[in-house]
């Protein structure tokens, strides 16, 4: 049995995960212009990037659940476990805040 793997191209894995890399974007302005995206905008824009893959999975399951035939349930599955990975990293993500926001409160002055 003859295996051979293709070569992973990295830039293309990228691109279909919809993930941006800093060099992607656009130079962010140092002196306060509009394209500096701060803390608070991107949580927030990650946030709200999370709740519409879970409304998504959640809608792909009705539409299964209603045998609509233009929904896979392969795809259904994947969109479930898109949102499921998504919501365990903003999680995550929201210890790791709640811990340093404790660590500083507790640091002797």
């Amino acid at each position: 049995m003859d295996v051979r793997l293709k070569p992973f191209n990295f830039e293309q894995a990228v691109a279909r995960s919809g993930v941006v890399l800093p060099s992607q974007r656009g130079p962010a302005k140092v002196d306060g212009g509009d394209t500096q995206v701060g803390f608070s905008q991107a949580l927030n824009k990650a946030l709200k990037g999370v709740s519409a893959a879970q409304d998504n999975a959640s809608e792909m399951q009705r539409q299964v659940q209603l045998d609509n035939p233009t929904v896979s349930l392969e795809e259904t599955m994947v969109a479930m476990q898109k949102a499921q990975i998504g919501f365990q990293a903003t999680l995550q993500v929201r210890n790791r805040l709640v811990q340093a926001y404790s660590d500083i409160m507790n640091m002797q002055v």
